[in-house]
């Protein structure tokens, strides 16, 4: 059974987003990580890019396959976890804590209307 915190939400796409006033931290679940396995690769856009909602903003890739990442909100990347490039076996050790990808200052708020609780991707993912 994977961790799934309270206080974030989740996309269908496996990532989550915690939100903190206009700014939204994105990162991947646990479970799509332990679907993954090993992680060699990931690429991530830089600071002032503009991401879309549903759109793919990067790429991670594992021994088992290589996926897109998708942006859950449309807004500017502020910040870019760019210590995760060198060195991407560490998104592993702690996915909702350091392991972030992206801050985006989100334009509109009412885009995560259609994003999930910690229970209801728990259901999604794990059929509980």
């Amino acid at each position: 059974m994977f961790e799934y915190p309270e206080d974030l939400k989740y996309t269908n796409s496996h990532e989550y987003i915690r939100v903190e006033n206009d700014v939204v931290t994105v990162g991947i679940t646990a479970f799509a990580i332990a679907q993954l396995g090993d992680i060699v690769f990931l690429d991530l856009p830089e600071v002032g890019t503009k991401v879309e909602k549903g759109q793919t903003f990067g790429t991670i890739e594992s021994v088992k396959a290589v996926e897109d990442l998708y942006s859950p909100v449309t807004g500017t990347v502020i910040e870019s976890n760019t210590a995760l490039l060198d060195e991407p076996e560490n998104i592993t050790e702690d996915p909702y804590g350091a392991s972030w990808f992206l801050k985006v200052n989100i334009e509109d708020g009412s885009e995560l209307e259609g994003t999930m609780s910690a229970s209801e991707y728990r259901t999604q993912v794990e059929g509980n």
